[in-house]
């Protein structure tokens, strides 16, 4: 029996500052809310000098994320949509923090770049705030700053700035003591931050400001108590810090409205704010309830549906670069042929698959630098272009296929990624490399016809008849490629 029940999401934001989890169903184009939880982790503040999560913060993280777990047990995967920002993008040890996580959280967490950050928060508002012209998106979070200018929907430019409340209360504030001088330090530092967008986003322009988040919303609030509608100004900024400074410790803050837990962090995230309203020469703006978990139920929502962004970001990068559509096409065509022989066997998956077809379709952008070491300019524009709708790791494994598609084979230039089994990786590498060899002469037509078996780590290749023989420059081709597989712990056997 068919039911009519709407489909419910679940986004779950592992900030630096807290942790947030958002259940909500999707209801005639609109989602309702079902339920929140949000707890303080201070995980930017587990940082240190050397950016190593400290075991503490790592331990105030997996508890939370053990409640988490809790809430959502029995939650089909598909519609969970978790995602880490700042401070685990930034820890050198999340392997760590992700091996323990994995013992009591069973969903897949994703680190998110500054830039796709942005985008997400950016999406978030852009659903649910509708305005005519452009809008500034202002997001203050505990380990980074993010600005998005956008019209309707499409975000027309992306910044994600490396300061946050927590990073500099720390820097600024550690001691608890506030005075003008150390105010006035934090403010210059965030300037230099922000001095080198200024221009770009001033020459863009908008007509409204928005801010997100939890800095935002207690600014708003201590200074029009309690009104989350009143617009806030940089002289209301001004006046809040002066009275601040008259304080002159976290602890003896006059403001009623401001909870103790945001004590700690709330004049590194009003010095961020005053450097960016004086630095874009903003004269007020609005607080803004919805940001990046929003984005994410979106997201979600839109890659169930068959409307996954990532396909949008391939294409529009493929026609950008002016890439030969047709020879990426051959490649594709290549995998596909390939793939379902060593899917199982090498235990690959569907995912596994649409990476190798989006790696065809991006591997030779670096035509446009130079044919000379192609693969290497490739996997650099990859590597450094925004690619909204694609994690961190996705985008390096884009880059890594790319860079790796011919020529030698390097392991010292090999990443290490938090998810991605090492097996898995060589495995992708020397497909997609085969993929590549395959069409090197860039006509359909000149393929050879063959078999692929595997056989634990060897893929077994007979080609039919006198083939080979009769195309001794491919037959060197494979002997070469057979060297570079070895360096793998893999088996190119020929026959």
């Amino acid at each position: 029996m068919q039911t009519n029940e709407p489909t419910t999401y679940a986004a779950v934001d592992l900030g630096s500052n807290s942790f947030h989890l958002l259940l909500a169903r999707e209801v005639d184009g609109r989602f309702e809310v079902l339920h929140k939880e949000k707890q303080r982790v201070y995980l930017a503040a587990g940082l240190d000098h050397r950016y190593c999560l400290s075991d503490e913060a790592i331990d105030r993280a997996v508890a939370v994320l053990k409640q988490f777990a809790l809430t959502l047990a029995d939650f089909p995967a598909a519609n969970v949509k978790v995602v880490a920002t700042y401070t685990l993008r930034r820890a050198r040890n999340v392997k760590r923090f992700m091996q323990r996580a994995r013992a009591i959280f069973p969903f897949h967490i994703e680190v998110i770049s500054g830039q796709e950050e942005a985008r997400l928060i950016y999406q978030g508002v852009a659903h649910h705030m509708h305005h005519e012209g452009r809008r500034l998106v202002i997001d203050i979070g505990g380990g980074s700053t993010e600005l998005v200018i956008g019209e309707h929907h499409q975000h027309l430019a992306l910044s994600s700035r490396n300061m946050g409340c927590v990073s500099y209360s720390q820097q600024f504030f550690g001691d608890g003591r506030i005075t003008k001088k150390r105010f006035q330090r934090a403010i210059l530092r965030a300037e230099q931050e922000l001095e080198s967008i200024t221009t770009s986003y001033g020459q863009l322009g908008w007509q409204h400001v928005l801010a997100t988040s939890g800095t935002a919303k207690v600014l708003t609030a201590v200074c029009h108590q309690g009104d989350l509608n009143q617009e806030l100004t940089l002289d209301d900024l001004l006046q809040l810090m002066n009275s601040s400074c008259a304080a002159g410790h976290f602890d003896n803050l006059p403001y009623s409205e401001l909870v103790p837990e945001r004590r700690g962090t709330f004049c590194g995230g009003l010095a961020i704010m005053i450097a960016v309203m004086r630095s874009l020469n903003i004269e007020k703006l609005s607080y803004c309830d919805y940001s990046l978990r929003e984005g994410l139920l979106h997201e979600l929502h839109d890659k169930l549906t068959d409307k996954d962004i990532r396909v949008t970001t391939i294409t529009n990068l493929s026609a950008r670069y002016v890439i030969d559509t047709e020879h990426a096409a051959n490649v594709c065509a290549s995998l596909q042929w390939l793939f379902p022989h060593v899917a199982k066997p090498w235990q690959l998956s569907e995912e596994d698959l649409a990476v190798l077809n989006w790696a065809a379709q991006l591997h030779e952008v670096g035509l446009s630098i130079n044919s000379s070491a192609l693969h290497k300019h490739s996997a650099y524009i990859i590597a450094h272009s925004q690619l909204p709708g694609f994690t961190q790791e996705q985008q390096q494994l884009l880059a890594t296929l790319t860079r790796f598609s011919r020529k030698k084979i390097k392991l010292r230039e090999m990443p290490d990624f938090i998810h991605l089994p090492q097996a898995t990786l060589y495995r992708l590498i020397v497909l997609f490399r085969l993929a590549v060899l395959l069409n090197r002469k860039r006509q359909a037509q000149s393929k050879p016809q063959f078999a692929i078996t595997v056989d634990g780590h060897s893929l077994n290749v007979e080609f039919k008849g006198k083939w080979l023989k009769e195309h001794t420059l491919f037959a060197a081709d494979l002997e070469a490629e057979q060297r570079q597989w070895q360096k793998l712990g893999l088996k190119l056997q020929v026959f």
